[in-house]
């Protein structure tokens, strides 16, 4: 029995507007192509296939053509969890026609805990695989909320909530398995922030309760998983140093903090004894690159980059001493005619100007955006003439927006 863990996908997700609707398509063939020439029995997608509760078209177009395109092959059962970026009614509303194609979809936690456990069967129709599919469990899901509760109260119940959801489906794999009268494989799906996990600024990882709470150990998952498939974690690892416990990650960079972090899928194969865990590495269907410095090493950064005639996306950070106002100019012509887009510039020099002048007891949150434009204007040394003209423009483009915010 092979199986292989992915999660995460973000189909439909963009990045500082730019579509990656082609990496998306790419990231899908090779799965596919994958799953074939590994001969996969199982995929397990750990939640999070869409980036949003109302993902747009073509994500959904992607999503049910790579279904209907695996199922005619090898891969005997897919097993599908709901994530927190899922709408568990969206991912639920075509399950019984995808049941058809052996798409088994969990989007939202069940009443009865049977309903999450699912007895998947080899060719020969004979029982081969018990999945406890686990989605992510909402608040409402596992605590019950009381007057006068304090955080620390929260914390332990939303805890023992998700403990006691998890032996309740774990109880029934077994009830499952004893039934079977052989010595079936179970593997646990969820998705969930397991404590200790690894996160990047700019992954787009949420805090799944309020507070930061609920953040498991891996203690917590019932000892007779013999595999737990996780998903929520865009970098891939283990929970607490076991092989067993995974998080597949992300197959594509979320973001530019997750620029040059290697992207894998997780290849579990059941055989006589404890299961074989591979981490297969997912191509780079079009790099991110995030640079930084003076000008001159920003230059020689991208220099190299357009040099290897690679599409990639390119964050910039400009840190040198010299106020430069033609940094985005500079930029272009850098980068024109090449392969390189940048998509995100941050001048640090004009920043550290700008809040180099809040006095010591200040932040930036004690300021208004007048404020702040003021002080702009003060660290640039804007003559009064040209400074009255640039306020008062400056409050119509404020008050523009602010109109347009209103119901």
């Amino acid at each position: 029995m092979r199986i292989l863990h992915s999660a995460d996908w973000h189909l439909g997700r963009r990045l500082y507007g730019r579509s990656r609707h082609d990496e998306f398509d790419a990231f899908l063939d090779w799965l596919a192509e994958t799953i074939e020439r590994e001969q996969v029995d199982v995929l397990l997608v750990a939640g999070d296939v869409f980036d949003s509760s109302a993902p747009p078209n073509h994500a959904q177009s992607q999503y049910y053509r790579f279904l209907h395109r695996v199922s005619g092959g090898c891969c005997r059962h897919v097993v599908v969890i709901g994530g927190n970026h899922d709408s568990p009614s969206f991912l639920e509303a075509p399950r019984e026609l995808l049941a058809a194609l052996s798409v088994h979809v969990v989007g939202k936690a069940c009443d009865d805990p049977a309903d999450e456990v699912l007895l998947l069967r080899d060719r020969s129709g004979a029982p081969a695989l018990i999945v406890c599919a686990v989605p992510y469990l909402r608040d409402r899901d596992i605590r019950t909320v009381e007057a006068g509760e304090s955080v620390t109260d929260k914390a332990q119940k939303l805890v023992d909530g998700i403990v006691r959801h998890y032996k309740a489906v774990a109880d029934v794999a077994l009830r499952r398995r004893r039934e079977a009268d052989r010595p079936l494989p179970i593997v646990g799906m969820g998705h969930l922030f397991a404590a200790g996990g690894e996160t990047v600024e700019g992954d787009g990882v949420r805090e799944l309760y309020v507070g930061s709470l609920a953040h498991v150990s891996g203690a917590v998952f019932p000892a007779s998983f013999d595999y737990l498939a996780l998903g929520h974690l865009h970098k891939p690892q283990r929970v607490g140093g076991d092989e067993t416990k995974r998080y597949s990650g992300s197959p594509l960079p979320m973001g530019f903090g997750e620029a040059g972090q290697r992207k894998a899928v997780c290849l579990i194969e059941f055989g006589t004894g404890e299961p074989v865990v591979r981490e297969l590495e997912v191509p780079v269907f079009r790099r991110l690159a995030s640079i930084e410095g003076d000008w001159p090493a920003l230059a020689a950064a991208i220099e190299t980059l357009v040099a290897t005639g690679e599409r990639v996306w390119v964050e910039v950070t400009y840190d040198g001493a010299e106020l430069l106002s033609d940094l985005r100019e500079r930029l272009a012509e850098a980068v024109a005619d090449s392969a390189v887009e940048i998509l995100r510039i941050r001048n640090n020099r004009v920043v550290q100007r700008v809040l180099g002048r809040l006095r010591e007891e200040e932040t930036l949150d004690d300021l208004d955006p007048h404020d702040v434009f003021r002080r702009c204007l003060d660290a640039h040394e804007v003559p009064a003439p040209q400074r009255a003209l640039l306020e008062g423009a400056y409050r119509e483009v404020v008050t523009a927006l602010l109109e347009g915010e209103q119901p």
